[in-house]
């Protein structure tokens, strides 16, 4: 592939995503806060909710934190307790682990946005294809496992760590990195990418908000139907 596929996905195209995923959740909530909400389907229909979505949250969480923890921790700081190797493997098991969690939970949550009918009728088109993104990033990085594990060496791993760790430092030459990985990492750098682009125009803005709200929400005072007032 040329220079400037590499260059524009793998060196620009992360700090595109990430200033319209600042300013974009910014001004949403400047703006629109009425639509900062999560807009539960509960009443839709009940059925494979609850497990759909505890098993797509704990899986999705555990990746998020994962890959942060995973990609963003300089192979100085843990070369004295693990090798890269075996950090490699503990991060091949537990991203399976999780990945598999969170692909049955979110397989079950894309059947009922697609499949039952109440809910797909009050479904927007940005609903259905933020449900979809998030199930081929879940698939590709079930895929990117055995290209991994083909890797012994660990080099995969590093190399996509320091790519990520030259962006977050504004240091050039990122994407040199990413030459020569396999196509499925890049395929899930960019969808990855691409969700922080679009995530101040969905009902994904809710998660940076769900906490904060419920720490200071007002008390509220629940009375019996027989109480005296």
């Amino acid at each position: 592939m040329s220079d400037y596929y590499y260059s524009f996905f793998f060196g620009m195209y992360p700090y595109i995503c990430l200033t319209i995923f600042a300013l974009g959740t910014l001004i949403r909530y400047d703006r629109e806060q009425y639509s900062w909400r999560a807009s539960s389907s509960q009443l839709l229909a009940d059925k494979g909710l609850k497990i759909g979505n505890v098993m797509f949250h704990i899986g999705v969480i555990f990746i998020f934190f994962g890959h942060l923890v995973g990609l963003l921790t300089p192979h100085a700081v843990y070369e004295h307790f693990v090798t890269a190797e075996q950090k490699q493997l503990l991060a091949i098991i537990a991203g399976g682990i999780a990945g598999t969690i969170g692909f049955i939970g979110l397989t079950i949550l894309v059947f009922r946005r697609m499949f039952v009918a109440r809910i797909r009728a009050t479904s927007s088109t940005m609903d259905i294809l933020v449900v979809f993104i998030f199930w081929v990033q879940i698939t590709l990085g079930m895929i990117t496992i055995p290209f991994s594990l083909s890797h012994h060496d660990a080099s995969i791993m590093i190399q996509l760590s320091e790519w990520a760790q030259h962006i977050v430092t504004f240091r050039s030459g990122a994407s040199e990195f990413i030459k020569g990985t396999d196509w499925p990492f890049q395929v899930h750098l960019i969808l990855g990418m691409t969700i922080f682009l679009i995530f101040p125009f969905t009902r994904l803005v809710h998660i940076l908000s769900a906490p904060v709200k419920y720490i200071g929400r007002p008390y509220q005072v629940v009375r019996s139907r027989g109480a005296r007032r």
